[in-house]
């Protein structure tokens, strides 16, 4: 059953490839979802290997590809 509840907020960040600083690899697709009204500690940090991020894009799009017309 779909709800479609939805709340939208602006979203702010960055996507860099660099050392990690958590991951356990030499270098890492690294994306940080911030909120500068919030401080430095308001924010998300994601560290993907390369496969792993080629992954993840891959099934965003498979999965925009597969939502019905009329939806996205």
């Amino acid at each position: 059953m779909c709800t479609y509840l939805t709340e939208k907020v602006t979203v702010e960040g960055t996507v860099y490839f660099d050392h990690p600083q958590h991951a356990r690899a030499e270098h890492t697709l690294n994306i940080d979802f911030l909120n500068p009204g919030q401080g430095p500690s308001a924010r998300v940090a994601v560290e993907l290997t390369a496969a792993s991020a080629r992954a993840l894009a891959a099934a965003i799009e498979s999965t925009l590809a597969s939502v019905p017309p009329g939806l996205v």
